[in-house]
């Protein structure tokens, strides 16, 4: 399982696991936990456009309740074996 690194607001580096990505009118959507299996914290991150000219990423939290919740129904028919109460 792939794994992405990023960056706490306070800069401390922390390790996620991508369950599942998809591309919605447009944009990225990245599904990430804390562990590969099992009962862990779930987080869904949106690709941003970055300024640089480098070739990482960057993603930032899904904040807005709305794109959230419209995003997470599409997570859940993705991988629906999954349970994300």
């Amino acid at each position: 399982m792939e794994k992405i690194n990023l960056r706490d607001d306070e800069g401390n580096d922390i390790e996620l696991f991508v369950l599942e990505e998809t591309n919605i009118a447009g944009k990225h959507y990245l599904l990430l936990a804390e562990d590969a299996e099992g009962d862990s914290d779930a987080y869904i991150f949106r690709e941003e456009a970055s300024d640089e000219e480098d070739d990482e990423a960057t993603y930032v939290p899904v904040e807005d309740d709305t794109e959230f919740d419209a995003v997470l129904k599409i997570f859940e028919e993705l991988m629906d074996d999954t349970d994300f109460d």
